[in-house]
């Protein structure tokens, strides 16, 4: 049953326009909004008042009882005297007539005066709205008359507003009592009722007003969007021209695809013809020289037994450390999350301690944050670049070099050594960088002769993340 209501209330809600969606989910998401911030706002101004009459009503109650009152620090109960100037303050005037109740504080509990007779004396636990007041600040409850001394208070049936007010030493200002005492609230009650009515008004008048503001927006943008739909209706046959041109671009991406899985075939057969000429034929040489006699004979002399055993060592150690020249060549730098000029100080610092050469690099204040594919290649192009001026070029005059122009990024890898022809010794290292750069869009340089050899990448960096 609910399934099907909520079905049919989908397809209604699918043919209303955006506008007349906006409308509905925005005037309820604002009428939530309103009614959050109403009470909010109603708390905040019910709080405001009341504490403000409490504040004045205190200030005037302590002004005309504070001279009556004998030294509350020395005094542990009131006499007769000061009794009847209370009792004769309270009752009558101004302040006999809306105060309907008075009691003072004594710190441990005890009431040490009140209007009801039958009270004072009584000692109770204080509450947390006395014990407010004896820590120096004014309290305030409107119509909660729970405390258990609060009977005769309950029994007359009318709005009170229940004021704890502390009583300081005059020249100290430490409290030495409180006065708590119950004010008639009626014309508190009408002042905060058009106060709430008042602050409801205004919520909702300026929640009406921001929806209306919004759904004219919104109905202005949807007519623009139809507008717009017959626009984008019409540059459908521009993309039918594009269509044509990503198919093209799609087959050149499938030939590069071709031309890497090729060159990829040809470094794995690179490093297993590495593996097998080098330190697979030194293990077998070891191999072959653990069945030596001389190890085998128990009449060898000790002397060439451990000449032989040191022999097979020293083998092993050769084709350690060819595995590991092959492996540093493989293994790629954790790189992803370094900017480009640690990446090329990272390439050149690995360079100089595998060569034991010097490489001078050129970096300018900035450079643009690219992406990790751009990353991974300017990576392998300096490490290549690197290795072939090493080889090559006898590593003189290393140079490695970036700039920034006019949205591009160009890497240069420079020697001053012998050269070549790069229309015939493009091997395959340079040709594998050549198809990794092209790739991401960049563009590859090779420039060679007898003065040296220069290789450089430009990539794009105005639309990098």
């Amino acid at each position: 049953m609910f399934g099907r209501y909520l079905k049919r209330f989908a397809r209604v809600w699918s043919r209303l326009s955006l506008a007349w969606q906006f409308v509905i989910a925005g005037g309820i998401g604002l009428l939530a909004v309103m009614l959050v911030v109403g009470l909010w706002v109603t708390s905040q101004i019910r709080d405001g008042v009341m504490h403000n009459s409490a504040a004045t009503t205190a200030l005037y109650v302590d002004s005309v009882i504070a001279p009556l009152l004998p030294d509350m620090r020395k005094s542990q109960e009131l006499d007769d005297t000061v009794k009847r100037a209370l009792d004769e303050t309270l009752g009558q005037g101004a302040l006999g007539k809306r105060l309907v109740s008075f009691k003072l504080w004594r710190r441990d509990g005890t009431i040490l005066y009140s209007k009801d007779a039958s009270l004072i004396g009584r000692q109770v636990k204080p509450n947390a709205n006395l014990l407010a007041a004896f820590a120096g600040n004014v309290t305030v409850k409107y119509n909660r008359l729970e405390d258990e001394e609060d009977d005769k208070e309950r029994s007359m049936g009318v709005p009170l507003l229940e004021i704890y007010n502390p009583v300081r030493e005059p020249w100290s200002g430490e409290v030495v009592a409180v006065t708590e005492f119950y004010e008639l609230s009626g014309d508190f009650e009408e002042s905060l009722h058009s106060a709430l009515l008042w602050s409801w008004l205004v919520v909702a008048a300026a929640t009406a007003a921001a929806l209306a503001l919004l759904s004219g927006i919104v109905f202005r943008g949807s007519r623009t969007i139809v507008t717009q739909q017959a626009a984008l209706e019409a540059k459908v046959s521009e993309l039918q021209t594009a269509l044509a041109q990503n198919s093209s671009l799609r087959q050149r991406v499938q030939r590069a695809s071709r031309r890497a899985a090729a060159i990829n075939e040809r470094y794995l057969r690179r490093i297993g013809a590495d593996l097998h000429d080098g330190p697979a034929q030194l293990v077998a040489l070891a191999a072959l020289r653990m069945d030596s006699p001389v190890l085998v004979d128990p009449a060898t002399s000790s002397t060439l037994r451990e000449a032989e055993i040191a022999g097979i060592h020293k083998t092993l150690g050769e084709a350690m450390r060819e595995i590991r020249g092959i492996c540093n060549g493989l293994v790629l730098p954790q790189i992803e999350t370094q900017a480009i000029a640690d990446i090329l100080r990272l390439a050149v610092a690995e360079h100089e301690r595998r060569s034991d050469t010097k490489v001078l690099l050129i970096l300018p204040e900035r450079l643009p944050e690219l992406g990790t594919s751009e990353k991974i290649s300017i990576y392998r192009f300096v490490q290549e670049g690197l290795n072939n001026a090493y080889r090559h070029g006898k590593g003189k005059g290393q140079q490695v070099r970036a700039t920034t122009k006019g949205g591009k990024l160009l890497v240069e890898v420079l020697d001053t050594g012998p050269g070549f022809d790069p229309a015939r010794s493009e091997g395959l290292g340079l040709a594998g960088l050549r198809e990794r750069i092209e790739s991401i869009g960049g563009q590859f340089e090779t420039l060679s002769g007898p003065g040296g050899t220069r290789l450089g990448i430009t990539l794009s960096v105005e639309e990098q993340p």
